[in-house]
């Protein structure tokens, strides 16, 4: 029997945005399954799964979803947050490339989301879907050359939409977050005056302002199929 209280999977949870968001969670009184590839168990919160594993490998979105069952029960949200970006001019992307970008962004989506999907049907409760995309899906700059991320990212904006439509009537909620850069461990010190500048608003996003915008698609129950852009103005020009 499904407990009362709600459940999310995060990915990518080990660090930077998908780290921040489970103490967030907590806050909200959601229990916490958290999943990276290397991710430390928590000792302190009960309320804390974690779940290591890759993504990209076929299977490891059903355990951590069977995971979640199994320790708590029910799943009422997920966040797809783990993901790879590689900045690189087109020509130059490597078979390697492809199969590590897509294997987390696209395969690891599928796998995990299919799963969660099913888990949030069979309790009859709803749930809530938050992708994390990119604004250079929306406006692509020259000084980043990032095919792959918005041949991928791109897909979750789209699918994002479709699963909201599909889902609507039996209370799943769809979403993505839409990012600029945001300042975490992944840019170098000596790149921020750089990154800043993309921004029309004039500096890099910070990890805070990712959160904050999760959680209130999280409390926002009349808004689905929605694109949230939080990038510093990015998304509507330069």
């Amino acid at each position: 029997m499904a407990g009362k209280q709600k459940v999310v999977i995060i990915t990518g949870a080990s660090q930077g945005i998908g780290a921040a968001l489970v103490p967030a969670y907590r806050k909200l009184g959601y229990a916490v399954v958290a999943n990276s590839r290397s991710i430390s168990p928590s000792q302190q919160d009960p309320e804390v799964l974690t779940v290591p594993g890759d993504v990209a490998v076929p299977g490891v979105g059903a355990r951590i979803v069977d995971e979640a069952l199994a320790r708590f029960g029910r799943i009422d949200s997920l966040i797809n947050n783990a993901g790879v970006f590689v900045a690189k001019p087109f020509t130059e992307y490597t078979d390697d490339d492809y199969d590590t970008v897509t294997g987390v962004n696209l395969r690891g989506f599928f796998d995990v989301t299919r799963a969660a999907v099913a888990a949030m049907l069979e309790g009859g409760e709803g749930g809530h879907i938050v992708n994390v995309s990119t604004s250079l899906i929306d406006h692509a700059l020259a000084q980043v050359p990032s095919a792959l991320a918005s041949l991928t990212k791109g897909g979750l904006t789209a699918v994002t939409k479709s699963l909201a439509i599909e889902y609507a009537a039996r209370g799943i909620r769809a979403n993505t977050v839409a990012l600029g850069v945001i300042r975490t461990p992944m840019h170098p010190a000596e790149t921020h005056e750089f990154l800043a500048a993309l921004h029309p608003i004039g500096r890099m996003g910070e990890i805070d302002d990712v959160v904050e915008a999760v959680v209130y698609l999280e409390t926002a129950g009349f808004v689905t199929g929605e694109t949230l852009h939080i990038d510093g103005g990015q998304s509507a020009g330069h």
